[in-house]
């Protein structure tokens, strides 16, 4: 990027403002809530290749919005179409299993076990990106995934098949957000959620045939709520984060379990157990803690980088 492009880029990033970027993640969280009520109900009807493929369709109307704000159409060049395939391909996969974990769960269990994504992330990083992890975010892993033993079994039931649905979702959507990572480097985040949303169409359009059920138009207006809550909850996501720091506003992406077990209790009266309790808490604790961890390792990065640059006077700081 030229020195003129990020300087035009410093010119259109908003002021930081945390206060408004922790409301930008809680109202995607609870839009996200409310995306979950719907899927679960249309799911009794219709199948999840379907329900995902309208998802993405629908989903273009607030990703053209964030095509459009993020600079228009120039911003879609890409020299890397396979990677946003294989990103597109992770992320099908994990929208797919968590409708079907929505099916088969409570809404409260199938929202707790989204929540192991960044746990998943911590151990994909390791093969995916060659990173180095430690004693401490492998011991929160250890944590993380003894709350998920408590989750599966609700009941006293070990391992229901939407348990495992969801754990799929989970790792597969940690594998697509490793990607955004490796894509980052050299792509702009309103392309790479195009290419997302995109790529996913195709790949369900060439299954849908097989799975089609025509819906009835209260479900095709439930569909096109789901894609435009999809979208919008994605669209304030990165909103957020361009109004906050990550670490400031991540916590409150847990809130979406303050609404699912408030929305599960008042639609299907679910009331979440003993186990599901105690392990969304030790699942949360760790994706805390991990979080922490991230921030401070890149802390340490860029305070060793300063300490190399050119002209560094550590009594004055950078000139």
């Amino acid at each position: 990027m030229s020195a003129q492009s990020q300087a035009a880029a410093r010119s259109l990033r908003p002021k930081e403002n945390i206060r408004r970027g922790i409301l930008y993640v809680c109202a995607s969280a609870l839009i996200s809530a409310f995306m979950s009520v719907s899927i679960k109900w249309l799911s009794d009807t219709y199948p999840a290749v379907e329900l995902t493929f309208f998802r993405c369709v629908f989903g273009f109307i607030p990703v053209a919005l964030i095509v459009h704000r993020g600079g228009g159409l120039k911003t879609l060049k890409t020299r890397r179409r396979l990677a946003h395939f294989l990103r597109a391909l992770a992320w099908t996969i994990s929208f797919l299993t968590s409708f079907l974990a929505l099916h088969f769960l409570g809404l409260a269990d199938a929202v707790a076990l989204s929540f192991l994504a960044p746990i998943f992330m911590t151990v994909l990083s390791v093969p995916m990106l060659g990173e180095q992890v430690g004693i401490h975010r492998w011991s929160a892993v250890l944590v993380g995934f003894i709350g998920v033993v408590f989750m599966a079994q609700p009941e006293g039931q070990v391992f229901q098949i939407g348990t495992i649905f969801g754990i799929t979702s989970a790792f597969f959507w940690g594998v697509g957000s490793i990607s955004v990572r490796q894509l980052t480097h050299s792509e702009s985040t309103p392309a790479i959620t195009f290419y997302t949303h995109f790529f996913a169409a195709l790949i369900l359009a060439v299954a849908l045939p097989f799975f089609w059920v025509t819906p009835t138009w209260q479900g095709a207006l439930a569909m096109l709520a789901v894609g435009i809550m999809g979208g919008t909850s994605q669209f304030w996501a990165t909103q957020a984060l361009s109004y906050a720091p990550a670490g400031a506003i991540a916590p409150f992406n847990y809130t979406q379990m303050i609404w699912a077990v408030i929305l599960g209790f008042l639609i299907w009266h679910d009331l979440p157990g003993r186990n599901l309790l105690i392990g969304v808490t030790l699942v949360i604790a760790s994706g805390l803690y991990i979080l922490y961890r991230e921030m401070r390792r890149a802390r340490m990065a860029a305070a060793a980088a300063a300490l190399t640059r050119p002209g560094f006077d550590p009594g004055r700081g950078a000139e």
